[in-house]
């Protein structure tokens, strides 16, 4: 690593491990896995408290599409907002058999879209996504793997077809795209069995996947981008030159963002065990500095590229990913 960017594993603690909770452990108190959708369900210290990966990702998307549901936000085909009348032309599909039946009109619900987009998921599996503070509820893989299976949940409930690739310095495992229901049990069990591994070198795996996805769609990477931004943009861009439209998720850490420490602490790279033992507080406002330009040039890079970059921490709730989503997809289609 050079000291153009943070390292990797800045305010590791290993003790700590994976967020989550142990098979069979209770939900918050007084809330049951299976209650009714809400803004709570969309919060990851909420969702953390949940056993299972298909719980969550059904709950999360359930708790979006109530949100939009009482939000003015229309124009995705995860709800129906209204009628239109009938114009030469539309296609019969379209039609609204039960209001014709009802009323002898001939109206076309809007919003009702039969496309299907090809979507693939882009999951880092390098060992500093296995960081996790004590003020998170989500190490970085776990809140990759949650909205990683939301986003697949909800693209297939638009009737597109989703992929998964997993990588650390090399690509892992490869699941190609399908747009059929029974196909999200495959996704998930791939997403459940993410465990952070290997070192960071995302440039020349961005470049070896790019290089299975044969069709032309939608990327989708979720990433704490730990590497060198010459490097992972390069591997970006090699999607874009093969007309691809990339969005970014980029996933950090609280403390990561924040460097809240104060007392003398033994900072440990998550990835090659280095160490080093430091006064935070001599350090702090450099780190932030040098933390600031890296995601600057990350957010000023990908606009240039039109690449979508979302910045997101592990307590951002999962709407903001979704809806980055889905304002994307609208923009295609």
């Amino acid at each position: 690593m050079t000291s153009s960017f943070p390292h990797p594993g800045s305010g590791a603690r290993p003790d700590l491990g994976l967020a989550g909770v142990r098979p069979g452990q209770a939900p918050a108190e007084g809330r049951a896995p299976g209650a009714g959708p809400g803004r709570d369900l969309l919060d990851p210290a909420v969702v953390a408290r949940l056993s299972h990966l298909d719980v969550r990702a059904r709950l999360v998307v359930e708790g979006f599409i109530a949100g939009m549901h009482r939000s003015p936000f229309h124009g995705f085909s995860v709800e129906f907002a209204e009628h239109r009348p009938y114009m030469p032309g539309d296609p019969l599909k379209n039609l609204d058999w039960k209001v014709w039946a009802r009323t002898d009109r001939f109206l076309v619900k809007q919003y009702n879209e039969e496309t299907n987009l090809r979507c693939h998921l882009l999951v880092d599996l390098s060992g500093s996504m296995g960081f996790r503070s004590a003020r998170a509820a989500m190490s970085k893989i776990e809140y990759a793997q949650c909205l990683a299976a939301s986003l697949a949940w909800l693209m297939l409930q638009q009737q597109d077809a989703v992929g998964v690739l997993l990588f650390a310095d090399r690509p892992l495992r490869y699941v190609p795209a399908r747009a059929v229901r029974s196909h999200l049990d495959v996704v998930l069990k791939t997403l459940a069995a993410l465990e952070p591994q290997g070192r960071t070198r995302l440039g020349p795996a961005l470049h070896e996947l790019a290089e299975r996805i044969k069709r032309r769609g939608l990327v989708v990477l979720c990433s704490d981008l730990m590497d060198r931004p010459a490097e992972v943009l390069a591997g970006l861009q090699h999607y874009r030159h093969d007309h691809h439209e990339v969005v970014v998720f980029h996933i950090l850490d609280p403390d990561e963002l924040e460097f809240p420490y104060t007392d003398s602490a033994t900072f440990v790279d998550m990835e090659s065990g280095e160490r080093l033992t430091t006064e935070p507080w001599e350090i702090a406002r450099r780190y932030r500095e040098r933390l600031a330009a890296w995601t600057a040039q990350y957010r000023r890079q990908c606009r240039e590229h039109r690449i979508d970059y979302v910045p997101v921490d592990t307590r951002t709730p999962f709407d903001q990913a979704l809806l980055a989503y889905l304002e994307k997809r609208a923009r295609l289609l």
